[in-house]
């Protein structure tokens, strides 16, 4: 895996202890990883940060995921975003990447796709979890 070293990212995730592990995995990518645990905080890091990378969880409290990724591309245009999702579902995929999203990596699946997901986002490609079974669109 490449050592990308650009910039920030942020981690948007209320679950504490997932989050410090997602963290020491960005952390190889980035010089560094701000966590926030609600989309007004994730909204005031876009602007002000404008980071390379957003790594988003679907079902963070206190927000319509549609809106909150159109939000974050008008704040930070230039961000990557990365949806963590609990749900195998190709649909739930499939609208995580027509509201701007440019990879799904499911929860149960970060140990061994969430590297990839950075790589292929920074490289302008789409990535999603195998486990979620859309990869032919993507291909």
């Amino acid at each position: 895996m490449p050592h990308h070293s650009r910039g920030c990212a942020i981690l948007a995730d209320r679950h504490t202890a997932l989050s410090e592990g997602i963290r020491d995995l960005l952390e190889t990518s980035f010089h560094t990883v701000y966590i926030v645990a609600d989309s007004a905080s994730l909204k005031e890091g876009a602007q002000r940060l404008s980071p390379a990378l957003v790594v988003l969880d679907m079902s963070l409290l206190g927000s319509d995921f549609a809106v909150l990724l159109k939000e974050v591309h008008e704040l930070s245009p230039e961000s990557r975003v990365i949806v963590l999702s609990v749900h195998d579902q190709s649909s739930v995929a499939r609208q995580a990447l027509a509201c701007g999203a440019q990879s799904v990596v499911l929860k149960r699946s970060i140990g061994s796709d969430l590297l990839m997901a950075v790589s292929a986002v920074l490289r302008g490609e789409e990535f999603v979890s195998p486990g979620i079974g859309l990869n032919d669109k993507l291909h």
